[in-house]
């Protein structure tokens, strides 16, 4: 991977995944991991508000250190990583509107 990838992108694969692994025994799993994908997801639909950086965050945070397993950890700490470390992407996403990922991009 180089830094012609959005990690916008890549942020929204991972919570993808973990959304899908969770197993929904924990709450803060369960319901964070699928969150987290969602608020990621419709900032790359163009649908985004700049204060949800700062939930991505808070909603991380409260997923910390709450669940049985790692899962929810996992899922986490790459969210709050990429939001702190790449804040500039995400809000060029933001005001840009639409960002698109290599598969749905028309080649342009």
């Amino acid at each position: 991977m180089d830094d012609s990838r959005s990690m916008v992108d890549i942020l929204s694969v991972i919570l993808d995944f973990y959304h899908h692994e969770s197993c929904g025994q924990c709450t803060p799993c369960r319901e964070g991991t699928g969150w987290l994908s969602k608020i990621v997801r419709r900032a790359r639909q163009g649908e985004g508000f700049i204060s949800d950086w700062d939930l991505i965050q808070s909603v991380a945070q409260n997923m910390m250190g709450r669940t049985i397993c790692a899962l929810s950890d996992a899922a986490a700490m790459p969210a709050i990583s990429f939001v702190r470390k790449f804040r500039d992407e995400f809000e060029k996403c933001f005001y840009e509107g639409v960002l698109k990922s290599p598969a749905t991009s028309t080649g342009s």
